[in-house]
């Protein structure tokens, strides 16, 4: 059984961009056409698991995806790529399979859903670990 992951956090940062100049609504977007309203990430779990071997070991790290959010909010796993690393391939790779299960509102513009390209942050953090650099946004206060 996999280790839960304890602590990933994962931030959306709509970036919806063009890519390949000249492409149309169903593909990426220019400035033009930047969505009114980003997508809004649904899931109430996060499909990401840390991988046991580097959970045993707590290696931690941040994984930058950019995922292509269709129409319907559902992930493109096609046009799923690492943006950037973590530095270690296995999160790497955890963090494109656990994109696979994303689910979103799709973003809108002019309230009709529309495609876009958005950049995801995965953190990997191991609640043992030290904290990383840059850590002080994850840490949860307590009332």
């Amino acid at each position: 059984m996999l280790v839960r992951l304890l602590h990933v956090a994962a931030l959306l940062a709509c970036s919806a961009c063009q890519d390949r100049p000249g492409q149309t609504r169903s593909g990426l977007f220019g400035a033009a056409d930047r969505p009114d309203e980003p997508p809004v990430m649904v899931n109430k779990t996060l499909p990401f698991r840390y991988p046991p071997p580097l959970y045993a070991r707590k290696v931690q790290g941040n994984v930058t995806l950019r995922l292509f959010v269709d129409a319907d909010g559902r992930v493109r796993p096609e046009s799923t790529k690492v943006e950037e690393s973590s530095g270690y391939p296995s999160l790497d790779s955890a963090a494109v399979v656990g994109a696979r299960d994303l689910r979103f509102i799709p973003a809108k513009l002019h309230g009709e859903a529309m495609s876009v390209s958005v950049l995801f942050p995965v953190y990997f953090r191991h609640p043992e670990a030290a904290s990383l650099p840059g850590d002080t946004v994850l840490t949860i206060r307590q009332p």
